[in-house]
């Protein structure tokens, strides 16, 4: 990595226009190691500046049409002719089922109806972080009354504060307030006794049935 650096700092590659330099290295002319190693890092500079900037790191927002709610934490965003899939943030819901080694959660289908009522068909504009492994823009979802529907979801027992990962996911510090405020309540999922996280389910209940083992909670 050292010969890399000092040939593209020191070489007279480095001082001269881009034409000239993407001259220098057509095919018939002699290219030593040190300038063959710029060129690499050369085309991979140029692969890193190409990421569009809503892949970059930073908060953007995103406008649309809700088109789906498919559980109580994720929705379709129809942005122009763009469809955006969207985890909202800082919350886990009930999980809804997706077949026989992975059946849902009480209060799974509840959840789902809930935020389906709170946005589907309506024209919003989130609040995003990120996009997740999956491919998921992760927001928060304003409503016209001020309130955030992630946090509805939780005020009123219908999803989790996301503490998956030591509380990695947690972006809205007033979550975990509202949880304990709804399981003192005993809204919504509180009212079923030892009520069990999505990301415990997930493991106990999915993984265990996907490989064959034993699941008694579920």
């Amino acid at each position: 990595m050292a010969g890399i650096g000092r040939a593209f700092r020191r070489g007279p590659l480095f001082d001269m226009p881009m034409p000239a330099f993407f001259d220098s290295i057509r095919p018939g002319r002699a290219t030593s190691r040190g300038a063959a190693a710029a060129v690499l890092l050369a085309a991979g500079l140029c692969l890193v500046w190409s990421v569009p900037a809503a892949r970059a790191a930073g908060p953007y927002a995103l406008s649309g049409r809700v088109v789906d709610v498919s559980d109580g934490d994720t929705l379709t965003l129809l942005a122009g002719r763009d469809r955006h899939r969207v985890r909202l943030a800082s919350i886990d819901a009930p999980e809804t089922g997706h077949g026989r080694q992975r059946p849902g959660q009480p209060y799974g289908q509840a959840a789902r109806k809930a935020l389906a009522g709170l946005v589907a068909g309506k024209t919003l504009t989130l609040h995003c972080f990120e996009r997740d492994r999956y491919e998921r823009d992760v927001c928060d979802v304003p409503l016209s009354d001020g309130r955030t529907a992630n946090r509805v979801m939780v005020e009123t027992g219908l999803a989790w504060a996301n503490r998956q990962g030591g509380g990695k996911y947690l972006r809205d510090e007033a979550m975990a307030g509202l949880e304990r405020q709804a399981r003192d309540r005993r809204l919504g999922l509180w009212r079923q006794p030892g009520a069990v996280a999505p990301w415990d389910w997930r493991w106990q209940c999915w993984d265990a049935l996907e490989n064959g083992r034993s699941a008694s909670i579920c």
